[in-house]
């Protein structure tokens, strides 16, 4: 049960030709092999290697506050020529890295108990790093998890990091899901100043999160202040740059605080906020996903069991909007929305996403284009068309076209985002010039 919508259609406004050289692609929010579910390749030369193939140009750390992996950043990283940024002391004409943390906050504030607030956090040097690991090991087990927890309100947390460096960053994390946000259905708040109170005046930044895309925060007033980034929250490396943000240069720790206190990107990439595990309401073990207009209709319960709804992104940002769909307040960054390469050739072939195939395929296509996002986002499409397969770039032409169906995702369930039709099909005939490629 519940509304899919056959073809969904994305506007999107492309860079013009002109800003090319003038930004950089950056992914700030990335987990370590030290956290939790996460993938044991997520580590440096790893992350390197894979930003490489992306196309991004500065990557977060992720989990700077765990003990072994803060020993490994110390002896892997070394200082960039940009400041306050690093590289891979075996790759130093590779990416760039920022020191990034996420931390999560669960904690009574208001009238409920259950808060549960995660950060994310951006520091301008292993040595103030070196002071955070210090102040937070006082307060809990930051060899527990990449990603540590604490039981006191997050204001706390800004109070006591601003007070080791004003330059600290901090953005509430994937802002509206359900469990685990700023703005979540089950934990979260109404607003910014609620949930940080005095310290809401060091909020400049939110990440909208997978679910969730600028277009949708915009029906929201409230939040025309902050500046929306969209980044990966990357477990695995494959997962690495699936929504990212383009910063003018300079590329530097200063300039980049320095946009996202106002604002000026000039745009992010974004995931199909459909195809994230929380866009519509539903109940998983039912299989059953609504709108939101279908939950009110239902009362908020399962109309399969009876049991609660898991409340999803588009729900709570209805319930917050204060403008329709479609509003677009003036002078805020494009938005492009765009499909991972590997999931384009996967259904161009026909195959699974992790299939041999498509990582052969993709990894060729790679070494002939020089990054997924110089395929996706930068070359023509009459040059694409020398190596790459005639149905692959017409998957990768409709996503630019922004010409995609989707199935929203709920409940912990990811959305389904196709480019073709179950009548159209998949081929395996590619044109004879492009057989070498498989």
């Amino acid at each position: 049960m519940g509304t899919v919508k056959p073809e969904t259609s994305r506007r999107n406004e492309w860079p013009p030709e002109d800003w090319r050289g003038r930004f950089y692609l950056a992914d700030l929010h990335v987990h370590s092999r030290y956290s939790r579910a996460t993938s044991r390749d997520m580590h440096l030369p790893v992350l390197a290697r894979t930003a490489r193939e992306k196309g991004l140009q500065l990557v977060g750390t992720g989990d700077f506050t765990h003990p072994d992996y803060f020993r490994e950043l110390c002896e892997l990283l070394e200082p960039a020529p940009e400041e306050g940024l690093y590289v891979y002391r075996e790759d130093p004409e590779g990416p760039r890295f920022i020191l990034s943390a996420e931390v999560s906050n669960i904690f009574s504030q208001g009238h409920r108990r259950n808060r549960r607030i995660h950060t994310l956090i951006l520091a301008p040097s292993l040595e103030v790093v070196r002071e955070i690991n210090l102040a937070l090991s006082r307060l809990g087990d930051l060899s527990a998890d990449g990603r540590p927890t604490f039981g006191f309100p997050v204001k706390k947390l800004v109070r006591l990091l601003r007070e080791i460096s004003p330059e600290i960053l901090f953005i509430p994390a994937h802002a509206w899901t359900p469990w685990y946000s700023v703005f979540g259905a089950f934990s979260g708040f109404d607003s910014v100043e609620e949930c940080f109170e005095e310290e809401a005046e060091h909020i400049h930044a939110l990440e909208t999160g997978l679910s969730s895309d600028p277009e949708m925060n915009w029906r929201v007033s409230a939040l025309d202040r902050y500046t929306l980034v969209s980044n990966s929250d990357a477990h695995s490396p494959s997962k690495l740059g699936r929504e990212a943000n383009a910063f003018w240069y300079p590329m530097s720790y200063p300039a980049l605080s320095q946009a996202l206190r106002t604002g000026n990107l000039a745009f992010t990439l974004e995931f199909y906020p459909e195809e994230g595990k929380y866009h519509f309401d539903g109940h998983r073990s039912c299989g059953i996903y609504l709108s939101p207009s279908e939950t009110r209709r239902h009362g908020g319960v399962c109309p399969v069991c009876g049991g609660r709804l898991t409340v999803g992104v588009m729900h709570r940002v209805e319930e917050l909007a204060d403008r329709p769909e479609g509003f677009r307040p003036p002078g805020k960054p494009l938005s492009v929305h765009l499909v991972p390469l590997e999931e384009i050739i996967a259904e161009a072939l026909g195959v699974g996403s992790q299939s041999k195939r498509v990582k052969k395929t993709y990894r060729q296509l790679i070494e002939l284009g020089g990054s997924e996002f110089s395929l996706l986002l930068e070359k023509d499409l009459s040059e694409l068309a020398e190596f790459v397969p005639e149905r692959i770039l017409e998957g990768i032409r409709r996503v630019r076209e922004g010409r995609v169906y989707v199935r929203p995702g709920y409940d912990g369930v990811y959305g389904v985002v196709s480019i073709f039709t179950p009548e159209e099909g998949s081929s395996g005939d590619q044109g004879p010039r492009q057989q070498s490629l498989f």
